[in-house]
């Protein structure tokens, strides 16, 4: 069995910060959280999203038995979160993907001549494994760009509704031209050979399995789960991917709870090769809490206010 995972930490920073806890024993009670509900799926490969500093990702590996390997992209965002991997094997091979592709433009991503984007503002992390159940795996970790806004300033007020309207445009352009960039690093794996590749891509998506940045990632259109093309192999599958929300039993279908709505923005989605293999995913939201537009409300909070998610393959 080969059990793969990923989680959004919630601003992974040791205490003291402007973003971490503001207590040690804060802190701690957070990394007591993390590494039991770590421990208790015990995943080979567990894709980690928004930490903050490197030494704070340490102190929760610290915490689990065995040996980890942690690969951390070097592209963090201006807050300093990035992605990341924790596996137990050792990757042969690390990409960073950061910049679009071209002939994709930058993109507006705020207010006058230097609010544009030539990048992600998260850098994507791709890396291979040569063994993992006796088979080579890619896997892609992402963290795509928010819902939730901010304006200039550091604000999370707008100043009136028209700069509502222009920064979430923004959030969707960058969201929209990440979500491209992923894609064509996905491509470039399955090189049309899916049906033998096994590749997943998997983060903090930041919308739900049905919006149209998160299906940019499937690549050819039909076959995805509950479609009536799923069953019927198509010239498509060699460059597919198949999200695994559907998967996820009902009562367990989200990831994230913000203002009382419960949402599933984070995602598996695999290859054509990975299918017949999978045994179950399932999301643990538990201790997933209602937020709110104002992060630094959760700066104290023992858990993270995203569920892990976890797939099991033969």
């Amino acid at each position: 069995m080969v059990v793969v995972g990923t989680w959004n930490l919630e601003n992974l920073y040791r205490p003291g910060g402007q973003f971490g806890p503001k207590t040690q024993a804060a802190y701690e009670a957070k990394l007591t959280v993390l590494a039991a509900t770590i421990t208790a799926a015990d995943p080979d490969v567990l894709a980690v999203q928004e930490v903050g500093e490197p030494a704070a990702l340490d102190d929760l590996v610290s915490r689990l038995s065995g040996t980890w390997h942690t690969t951390l992209s070097t592209h963090p965002d201006a807050r300093g979160i990035r992605v990341g991997f924790l596996t137990r094997g050792a990757p042969t091979t690390t990409v960073q993907v950061v910049d679009f592709p071209a002939p994709l433009r930058p993109v507006q991503v705020g207010d006058g001549p230097t609010g544009v984007a030539a990048g992600m503002g998260r850098g994507a992390l791709h890396i291979h494994l040569d063994d993992l159940g006796g088979h080579p795996w890619d896997l892609v970790t992402v963290h795509l760009k928010s819902k939730l806004l901010t304006f200039p300033g550091g604000r999370f007020n707008p100043t009136d509704e028209n700069e509502r309207a222009r920064f979430a445009a923004y959030a969707l352009y960058r969201r929209a031209a990440e979500a491209v960039t992923v894609r064509v690093a996905a491509t470039g794996v399955l090189d049309g050979h899916g049906q033998d590749r096994r590749l997943v891509v998997l983060g903090d998506l930041n919308d739900t399995e049905q919006t149209a940045t998160t299906q940019l990632l499937y690549g050819p259109p039909g076959s995805q789960y509950g479609t009536g093309g799923f069953a019927h192999p198509d010239r498509g599958d060699g460059q597919r991917l198949w999200n695994l929300a559907p998967q996820i039993p009902p009562e367990h279908r989200y990831s994230r709870i913000f203002e009382g709505q419960r949402e599933l923005i984070d995602h598996i989605l695999i290859s054509h090769a990975l299918l017949t293999g999978l045994q179950s995913v399932d999301t643990q939201p538990n201790q997933v809490a209602s937020i709110t537009l104002d992060p630094a409300a959760r700066r104290d909070a023992p858990a993270s206010d995203h569920a892990p998610v976890f797939a099991h393959f033969t």
